[in-house]
């Protein structure tokens, strides 16, 4: 058996923890037997966010006629396209691999662990052993229970983002933010993308106003059918075909050259097997960590997507953060009662912080509330931005309860309010009163505010 300093699991937001820590001469394991770098680097947020990027050009350019301006698309190297993207990520998960090896401090394991007491794992034919240990270990594609689906080849986000070629239509079941981000990237690469989605709007955590747009927005683009949770799919003349029922009880088949699940995620905790162990667990099999970070097995502790919290990098990275302060204290530390921002790369962006309008009527909290369109702005204008806006939720003192922004740069302009609630006041004076450039897209911000 070995011992170690600290055990990582998982080399995603972990590693910023494991090398915190053996930068200060302690002797870390680091247990990873999938790409390093996690989900976001090799299955998320990066390559997602490469293809987006292109699939905005290529929006732009079909536009373009809106401004005067006359152009069209000769070609896509749809495999181009993938190719690079590959290069670039499978080089920096590469380089972490090189980093690891390379330390003095640091041992990386490149099997599946899982615990067989509360401080021992083993990993393959060896065990390891530390007083401190943090869980990193992520999260995995839902597969919802779909007769059929286990008889036939179907893709996750995972292969989304990595195909072997371009299908010419592509069937989405959900409604949330993987389909919507994935359906603008294939729908301007020229695959004619169907959604289906169970509930009557997409993005349905959104702000109610927000969700509501999106999907018109998405109908004018997609094939979107709501309210038709799939039961069933199969295979025939090499074609899928997904059957749907609507609360009649009237099916619908739809036929399609690839199917992407996108349903949701699970936990990776039954993998560790940590509730064996003695480690407590939510209902949905996410390990349940204190104000610290810390499970309720002293000196372990959890984050990312395999605790109950958010599942964002930013969230990881800002937990990661909060367990090194931990482990190299005593303590004292504290995650905080954070209110998460997030951003939905599709077209056009989404981003929102706080409470959404329906949260603030469930709690029966008091709030006033305003919105402003990008196209009362001058660059709104410029940029002819006809479906963004500014919702603003505010309480009757001034307090910001909320902010959503739909529209371009949406996942930028949502910083400023990040900011004032974060650190400034949290009032909306702190947005109101300060000079914005004229006429900076950010200018939608501040006059959602001085509305109230």
């Amino acid at each position: 058996m070995k011992e170690f300093d600290l055990i990582v699991i998982g080399a995603g937001s972990g590693l910023e923890v494991a090398s915190g820590y053996a930068n200060r001469g302690n002797d870390v394991a680091v247990i990873e037997p999938g790409p390093l770098g996690g989900t976001c680097l090799n299955r998320g947020c990066i390559p997602s966010k490469m293809l987006i990027h292109r699939a905005d050009v290529a929006e732009e350019i079909r536009g373009s006629e809106k401004f005067g301006v006359e152009s069209e698309i000769n070609d896509i190297d749809f495999n181009c396209i993938i190719e690079e993207i590959n290069s670039e990520v499978s080089g920096d998960a590469e380089n972490i691999k090189k980093g690891l090896e390379n330390s003095d401090r640091h041992t990386l394991f490149r099997e599946e662990a899982e615990f067989v007491d509360e401080k021992l794992l083993e990993v393959g034919d060896e065990e390891i052993a530390s007083e401190k240990i943090v869980i990193a270990a992520g999260s995995r594609p839902f597969k919802p229970p779909i007769d059929g689906l286990d008889e036939i080849h179907y893709w996750t986000s995972k292969e989304a983002l990595n195909p072997d070629y371009r299908p010419e239509r592509l069937i989405m079941i959900g409604g949330g933010y993987i389909s919507l981000e994935l359906a603008h990237f294939y729908d301007a690469m020229g695959t004619d993308v169907t959604i289906l989605e169970r509930g009557d709007k997409l993005l349905k955590r959104e702000d109610s106003d927000i969700s509501g747009k999106i999907t018109e927005i998405a109908k004018r683009r997609y094939n979107v059918n709501l309210g038709l949770p799939a039961t069933e799919v199969r295979e025939k003349d090499g074609e899928k075909i997904v059957v749907a029922e609507t609360e009649d009880g009237e099916q619908k088949d739809f036929r399609t050259d690839e199917l992407l699940v996108a349903a949701g995620r699970v936990s990776n905790t039954d993998k560790l097997n940590v509730e064996e162990q003695g480690f407590e667990t939510t209902d949905g099999g996410f390990l349940k960590t204190d104000e610290h970070m810390e499970t309720n097995v002293e000196g372990v502790y959890a984050l990312g997507d395999i605790a109950d919290n958010w599942m964002f990098k930013h969230s990881a990275n800002y937990e990661a953060g909060t367990v090194y302060r931990n482990i190299v204290t005593d303590n004292d530390y504290e995650v905080g009662q954070v209110e998460m921002p997030h951003a939905v790369f599709t077209s056009p962006q989404i981003a929102s912080i706080g409470k959404t309008e329906q949260e603030l009527n469930e709690d029966g909290t008091d709030y006033v509330k305003s919105k402003y369109d990008y196209s009362d702005t001058g660059m709104g204008m410029a940029l002819k931005a006809e479906n963004g806006y500014v919702k603003l939720l505010a309480s009757e003192k001034g307090k910001i309860l909320g902010c959503h922004i739909i529209g371009p740069e949406a996942s930028t302009l949502i910083h400023e309010v990040i900011v004032a609630k974060q650190s400034g006041s949290g009032n909306i004076s702190d947005i109101k009163d300060a000079i914005h450039v004229h006429p900076a897209l950010s200018e939608v911000v501040q006059r959602a505010f001085n509305q109230i």
